[in-house]
């Protein structure tokens, strides 16, 4: 990766000359998700520049009115700033041409810079937690926090409406009113599932050692599953890159709570807790953003691009179309398909690892999952495939990230 950003850095300064741009060719087989995710960071942090260029832009443009009827003084340290920033942003805005063009070749994912809940509110589409506490039985108990008082969780969903319901709403849901509006609702048999946890990197931990450093490694808790992963720590790194997958078997309701922490190794005595992180598992996969896997950009049978999921696109659209009574998908000739009233088109054939290409609707049902949110009623935001960032909290230093 240290030469990857080398080459970064070197495409950047060089501006796409036309040598360059040959040597840049991603070669397939080099390519693996890492470069894939490098990628993506690059993209977002492009993306964090723009917006803080714009904002301080937008800035300087109030304060530059401001400054006009007071010192003149102010006003030319202002003026003398802003060529700079106009140098650095012409700087940007040259390469980009070029650098799109053999950014393309690598696929992208979307990188999160904060938790996956607060972008799809909380997964709480349908399904709300409500806490249960005990109740108060003597003085001591006034000053208990909320949270040591939690003696489980109720999950659900309420709906008042008034009866009889109005015909648009009968109409449009296509409900019978007489089972409420509450339907498909998935049974409350308990429900195996398999998690599969991916651990990209942590970054700017909280040094836990004397030298100003730590050695972390990475602790994983659901229900009864306790993995401690403390042979592999990494020494002396306060960003470690872990790059780690540990599979879990759980059952839903009683294991929905996934905490992911990462310790701090100690030689004698006992390791120190850096901070956790706890992920709700049953809302992520009953929410209708769709959130157990997420949905990538293309569809590949083979490479470092292979598509993750175990269902694929097509299967995963008649799904949602059935649960979401939407009529389609309909393939047609030419590379279309249509969903309600809504058509996409897409390219239809695929390469193999052979290079033989064959028919695929594949390519159509991605295209409409990647809008879902386009479709009438049904329809809403899917996640996308990503990494998300979250925060690592430590209970003896509340609200502080770690």
């Amino acid at each position: 990766s240290e030469e990857e950003k080398e080459k970064k850095k070197k495409k950047k300064k060089g501006g796409g000359g036309g040598e360059e741009a040959e040597e840049e060719e991603p070669d397939e087989s080099m390519l693996d998700w890492w470069s894939k995710y490098f990628a993506s960071i690059e993209t977002m942090k492009e993306q964090l520049r723009q917006q803080e260029a714009a904002a301080a832009e937008a800035e300087e443009k109030d304060e530059m009115e401001m400054a006009e009827g007071s010192k003149g003084h102010a006003k030319n340290k202002e003026k003398s700033k802003a060529p700079k920033d106009d140098k650095k942003k012409k700087q940007q805005s040259v390469p980009e041409l070029p650098e799109k063009k053999n950014k393309q070749k690598i696929d992208e994912l979307k990188v999160f810079n904060k938790e996956l809940e607060a972008e799809f509110d909380s997964f709480e589409d349908w399904l709300h937690t409500f806490n249960l506490l005990r109740g108060k039985i003597g003085d001591n108990d006034d000053n208990a926090t909320e949270e040591e008082r939690i003696v489980g969780r109720f999950k659900g969903s309420m709906c008042v409406y008034k009866v009889p319901l109005p015909d648009d709403i009968t109409k449009e849901a296509g409900y019978d009113p007489n089972f409420g509006m509450f339907q498909g609702i998935p049974s409350n048999d308990p429900i195996n599932v398999l998690v599969r946890v991916y651990i990209v990197r942590a970054t700017d931990l909280h040094p836990a050692d004397i030298n100003g450093k730590a050695d972390p490694y990475i602790a994983i808790k659901l229900g009864k599953t306790d993995i401690k992963d403390k042979e592999n720590y990494i020494s002396k790194q306060l960003n470690p890159v872990f790059g780690k997958s540990f599979d879990i078997e759980a059952t839903f309701p009683m294991e929905s709570m996934l905490t992911v922490a990462v310790y701090d190794w100690d030689l004698v005595g006992t390791d120190d807790l850096i901070g956790e992180t706890k992920i709700d598992l049953e809302n992520r996969y009953y929410s209708k953003h769709r959130a157990t896997c997420g949905v990538s950009q293309t569809y590949s049978i083979h490479g470092y691009n292979t598509w993750r999921d175990p269902m694929k696109p097509s299967q995963i659209l008649s799904k949602l179309c059935k649960e979401g009574k939407v009529d389609g998908p309909h393939f047609g000739p030419g590379g279309r398909v249509k969903v309600a009233n809504r058509v996409f088109t897409g390219p239809t054939e695929i390469e193999d690892e052979n290079g033989q290409k064959k028919q695929t609707d594949e390519h159509l049902a991605l295209a409409v999952l990647r809008h879902w949110e386009d479709i009438p009623r049904a329809g809403c935001k899917l996640v996308p495939e990503h990494v998300e960032t979250r925060p690592l909290l430590n209970p003896d230093k509340p609200g502080i990230e770690q």
